[in-house]
């Protein structure tokens, strides 16, 4: 799926990050999967693929997963699509 066949991607993967940031359990596993420091988000925000890792996070443990999704709302499949339309080169391992 290109990501023009998802124009909300980059929108459910803040969406992402914005309740990741707001929870301090999720965050700390987040830094501690990706090595990013809680202090250096901001900056590896602005790094090409960093948005693909915050939903990798999510889609890493499925109690987080499910847990965002009915919290706002969303089908555990428009998480996981959303991930495929921004890195559809990077595919493996997610079929």
């Amino acid at each position: 799926m290109a990501a023009n066949e998802h124009p909300n991607a980059e929108a459910i993967a803040i969406a992402g990050l914005s309740r990741l940031a707001a929870d301090d359990d999720l965050l700390m596993r987040f830094c501690g999967l990706t090595g990013i420091l809680p202090n250096d988000i901001r900056q590896a925000a602005t790094q090409p693929g960093f948005l693909v890792g915050v939903l990798d996070c999510y889609m890493s443990y499925e109690p987080d997963l499910l847990a965002w999704a009915e919290a706002d709302g969303l089908k555990p499949e428009a998480i996981v699509a959303a991930r495929h339309a921004l890195a559809p080169e990077d595919q493996a391992g997610f079929e």
